[in-house]
């Protein structure tokens, strides 16, 4: 009996989910990777001491607080881009910002993105918009892009975070 209460729960809660996936499997399979680099991005910024937030492995690189600051800007950008939504206004954060200030905005900017996000489907994946330099980007092209940039930052984070004696949150599994 229990066994059978317990399958029919998770049928329950699964198949909204998965009729989604189904009805469009690449804007679920972007709201995933946005879920799993909100949860890595975010791991890391909070993980990294606050002394080290100026911290650049050469003068000619960003600092961890760039980094932070960047992306911030960049999931307002993205998102609201692809979900097709005007992002909040916030206040303008730096690489010099407090890492309180920092680490708060970027959770806004995941959150905004979940929303942002939520009714995106793939009826629209060719569909132009504008981007950076005044030119225009497929949907798809954009959410590419998106991914390559949330991974690009996430591996320049978990290479600070080594450069400092400290291991990134995907190697702690």
């Amino acid at each position: 009996m229990r066994v059978r209460i317990l399958a029919m729960t998770l049928a329950f809660t699964a198949l909204p989910r998965l009729a989604a996936a189904q009805d469009a499997p690449v804007s679920q399979a972007f709201r995933d990777q946005a879920a799993s680099a909100s949860k890595h991005l975010q791991a890391a910024a909070e993980l990294m001491p606050e002394a080290k937030y100026s911290f650049k492995p050469t003068p000619a690189q960003m600092s961890y607080g760039d980094i932070v600051a960047h992306l911030v800007e960049g999931n307002d950008y993205l998102c609201g881009a692809i979900g097709g939504v005007k992002a909040p206004a916030r206040a303008k954060v730096t690489g010099a910002s407090s890492k309180a200030d920092l680490t708060k905005e970027l959770k806004e900017t995941f959150a905004f993105c979940d929303e942002a996000l939520a009714k995106l489907d793939d009826s629209k994946l060719t569909e132009q918009l504008p981007f950076f330099g005044g030119k225009t980007r497929s949907r798809a092209n954009i959410m590419f892009v998106t991914v390559g940039d949330w991974a690009d930052h996430y591996s320049q984070s978990a290479i600070y975070l080594r450069l400092n004696g400290l291991l990134p949150p995907t190697a702690k599994k």
